[in-house]
């Protein structure tokens, strides 16, 4: 294996495994900026010796090891300068004098039983402001860049690495313990665990960058994760929502792209491909947060969208007044210039492109929406539809160059091109 593959195999694997390397570090030492240090530590090393001794044959297990053998120095050097007794207790853990008993100990004293959920709890600690939580947990554990949880804010990117940073911080003066909440005090962070899972998930399905349209890998970690979170806390309406909305958009996905990764976009995708067993979870979830008073949550209110799209077996049996509707009310709970994006191209479906437009226009003067790729997407398919062509060509060829994602750029391309002449 030549040097370039092995460093995109490499460069795949710590995408996956960094968060839990992260855990566990950030579990010895009590301190992120550390965790994170060592992490980097560890990916040099393989950067290093994998190109010239071969990928190991286990990979992941190797990484793991290299950040424990990390810490053990870590911790070494610390007791040089300040010899304090739970440093030592540390340090046995380590190496393993009694690391079985200690993680079956600490497994029983928390509730939650899910290394990389454990985490995300942790870290969403009330002494950070709510957007804080979520960038910093992102950057962390869901294993966004700074890039991508800008993309997710609609911010710039020196403002989400500077919140990140005096999240740390924050962490560190407050000298906050990495401890597991218990039962009882989880449901005061659950709306930024949640927020984490759903914008991890949305990375998975639509990556805002690269050369893939999507990430299943993210998609099927953060399902994972909704799935244990709603068996933690099966009355909450909200994770039960989040839950039903993952498992639907989750069922389109074998019918989102072509064999040479080419995006299949809703209206064209073969329905008969769509999971149903999947899509059925996803509308017995729904079913449950609605019945426990959460129809009108932002997530569950998400999810009724999507149930919308999986009840119509053919494209042109879709609903698309009833989506508007919906939309209508998420504008209310969850107000962001995007859901009102998402509004009128729903608008426009049921109601006329012309109806629409209006709506998309005072949206290109907003400034949080200023680079936003998906918005001059639609404002170049109305115009498209009203016969604008050359206004719709100016506009997809400005969404083909604000897209950070290598195969929307070539569908926005191909659009802008099929303007010309039209």
């Amino acid at each position: 294996m030549n040097d370039a593959a092995v460093h995109r195999r490499l460069d795949a694997l710590w995408r996956m495994e960094s968060p839990k390397l992260l855990a566990r570090l950030t579990r010895i030492t009590g301190n992120i900026d550390t965790a994170e240090e060592l992490a980097q530590d560890v990916l040099l090393g393989a950067l290093e010796r994998w190109p010239r001794d071969g990928v190991p044959d286990n990979p992941a297990a190797w990484l793991m090891t290299a950040a424990k053998h990390r810490a053990i120095d870590h911790v070494r050097q610390r007791q040089l300068h300040a010899r304090k007794q739970g440093e030592y207790g540390i340090e046995l853990e380590l190496q393993g004098a009694d690391m079985q008993g200690d993680d079956a100990q600490r497994r029983a004293d928390d509730d939650i039983g899910d290394d990389l959920l454990r985490l995300l709890f942790v870290s969403c600690h009330p002494v950070l402001p709510m957007e804080s939580r979520v960038a910093l947990t992102l950057r962390m554990l869901g294993g966004l860049s700074t890039a991508e949880i800008a993309r997710a804010f609609l911010q710039q990117e020196p403002t989400v690495a500077q919140r990140i940073v005096r999240a740390k911080r924050t962490l560190a003066e407050k000298q906050v313990a990495f401890e597991v909440p218990r039962k009882a005090e989880l449901r005061e962070r659950l709306d930024a665990v949640l927020e984490v899972l759903y914008l991890v998930f949305n990375e998975g399905y639509a990556a805002t960058s690269g050369e893939d349209w999507m990430r299943p890998a993210l998609c099927e970690e953060a399902l994972r994760l909704a799935r244990v979170l709603v068996g933690l806390l099966p009355d909450e309406s909200e994770a039960l929502g989040l839950l039903a909305l993952m498992e639907l958009q989750a069922s389109r996905m074998p019918a989102r792209a072509q064999a040479d990764g080419r995006p299949i976009l809703l209206p064209e995708q073969n329905r008969a491909r769509w999971d149903r067993l999947q899509i059925q979870r996803g509308f017995n979830a729904l079913d449950r947060a609605q019945r426990l008073g959460g129809s009108k949550g932002p997530y569950a209110l998400q999810a009724a969208i999507a149930a919308c799209h999986a009840r119509a077996l053919r494209a042109e049996d879709t609903d698309w007044a009833r989506i508007a509707a919906l939309y209508a009310l998420l504008v209310q709970a969850m107000p962001s210039p995007v859901v009102e994006l998402n509004r009128a191209v729903a608008v426009g479906k049921a109601f006329g492109a012309d109806v629409a437009l209006p709506i998309v226009e005072d949206l290109v003067v907003m400034p949080q929406l200023r680079g936003y790729a998906p918005l001059h997407a639609v404002h170049g398919d109305l115009l498209q539809q009203l016969g604008r062509a050359d206004e719709a060509r100016r506009e997809f060829e400005r969404a083909a160059e604000l897209t950070g994602n290598a195969r929307e750029r070539e569908v926005l391309s191909a659009r802008a091109a099929a303007c010309v002449g039209a």
